[in-house]
């Protein structure tokens, strides 16, 4: 089954328009499996999973319940089509389940879901992998224009990825300077000592017990506001 060029150009433009909307990144990424879905040839479902710091992987959005069943398949095996993509990149085709034999464990559990064919495409930005834009057939067989368009529609995925992982780090940044800078306030106030030597105490507190220094920040924060509230009232 071929699509029409203007049917194609018309997906793509509500997932760029998702992308530029306002919405919550779950719901940008909603509205790309879906409109994958439609528009990608030879697949009943779509998913998008991303890889978390410590190499976790996690279903962010899906189609139906077979993309949480398959998907956490894969994680659960280490194997897969869709868990292959994302961990060595490119895309990963299995056209039909029956005759398949990279993945013994996966295929023999899957096969019982019904599933025939898969497509796993590895989401990324420059060098960070940030997960991957998954496809589910019942029937065998992948359409040769579903790969070329289905790249279109993880570059999107792959942008809507990257700007929330961009905005999660500005946000983390900005918390983390302010944690500093407080704690930083209340040592001078404590201690009476000057600015640098009250960052120096806190980069050496994060050196001797091997701990991150807004956690060391934090702390310093979290006892103060402790204290203050234990602090009896007092008349004015």
């Amino acid at each position: 089954m071929s699509l029409h060029d203007s049917e194609v150009a018309a997906a793509l433009a509500e997932a760029a328009q998702a992308i530029n909307s306002h919405r919550s990144l779950d719901d940008t990424l909603d509205a790309i499996v879906r409109a994958a879905q439609q528009t990608v040839p030879g697949f009943e479902h779509v998913g998008i999973s991303i890889t978390h710091g410590d190499r976790r992987i996690e279903t962010r959005a899906g189609t139906g319940q077979l993309v949480w069943d398959i998907d956490e398949l894969q994680y659960k095996l280490g194997e897969g089509p869709c868990y292959d993509a994302i961990r060595t990149g490119g895309v990963t085709i299995m056209e039909d389940i029956a005759t398949e034999q990279r993945w013994p464990q996966y295929v023999e559990e899957a096969v019982q879901h019904g599933l025939h064919a898969q497509m796993g495409l590895q989401l990324y930005e420059e060098d960070n992998t940030l997960g991957g834009l998954n496809f589910y057939s019942w029937e065998p067989g992948i359409d040769p224009d579903a790969i070329q368009l289905a790249e279109l529609f993880a570059a999107h995925a792959s942008i809507a990825l990257g700007r929330a992982r961009h905005e999660h780090q500005l946000n983390e940044s900005v918390t983390t300077r302010q944690a500093i800078g407080t704690a930083v306030g209340l040592i001078m106030e404590r201690y009476r000592i000057p600015e640098d030597r009250a960052f120096q105490f806190l980069v050496r507190a994060s050196s001797t017990g091997n701990v991150k220094l807004r956690a060391i920040a934090q702390e310093v924060v979290d006892t103060a506001n402790r204290e203050f509230s234990a602090a009896p009232a007092t008349d004015g």
